[in-house]
């Protein structure tokens, strides 16, 4: 029999578990620039797209949604709020009259740098544990990582890694996990019941 004491002695499988550690720290961050940015258009996601559009001036739509992994037709909203107030306009990209180009305004860089000090307010309060160069370091680290990430097919590459590093099937009763196949759900049509 195990006492308390033996289950606390024993290191946490989750202690070194990437993706638990990202998961709490995201979630972390996610909650505390949500209250920070709660009324800013869009929210957090309004916030990347304008900060995109600073970074870059007159690009496309369709190149930040693609920067930024944001579906085009979200990212037509997340711009209208930011149109709304001013901080972003629309124009014809002179290239191709069918595209349009963002810019920011005046305004839009005003309210950027407002709220840019209250998101590195929440990003300190997150990173509070660490020493500044640990911070900084970490903060490298993170940039490295996910540049190389973006820089790549995630889907494609991310699917050969997880082909490389997958155990071997086993087994579930007398059937091998390969064995076991889940249908897909089937669309409902109309008048299906």
């Amino acid at each position: 029999m195990t006492g308390a004491s033996d289950v606390r002695d024993r290191p946490d499988p989750l202690d070194d578990d990437l993706g638990w550690m990202l998961g709490i720290a995201f979630r972390g961050y996610v909650r505390a620039a949500e209250h920070a940015l709660a009324d800013f258009p869009g929210g957090p996601r309004g916030y990347q797209v304008l900060t995109a559009a600073i970074n870059r001036p007159g690009r496309n739509q369709g190149a930040i949604a693609e920067e930024l992994g944001i579906d085009r037709t979200v990212l037509t909203y997340l711009i209208d709020d930011l149109e709304e107030p001013g901080y972003v306009a629309r124009r014809a990209d002179p290239a191709d009259r069918r595209s349009r180009l963002v810019d920011v305004t005046d305004a839009g860089r005003a309210a950027w740098e407002q709220r840019r000090g209250a998101l590195r307010r929440v990003e300190s309060h997150l990173l509070g544990a660490l020493t500044p160069e640990e911070s900084s370091t970490l903060r490298a680290l993170l940039q490295r990582v996910a540049c190389s990430t973006q820089a790549v097919d995630p889907l494609r590459d991310m699917c050969e890694v997880v082909a490389r590093v997958r155990p071997e099937p086993t087994p579930v009763g007398d059937r091998s996990e390969r064995d076991i196949r889940i249908r897909p759900a089937r669309s409902r049509r109309r008048g299906d019941g």
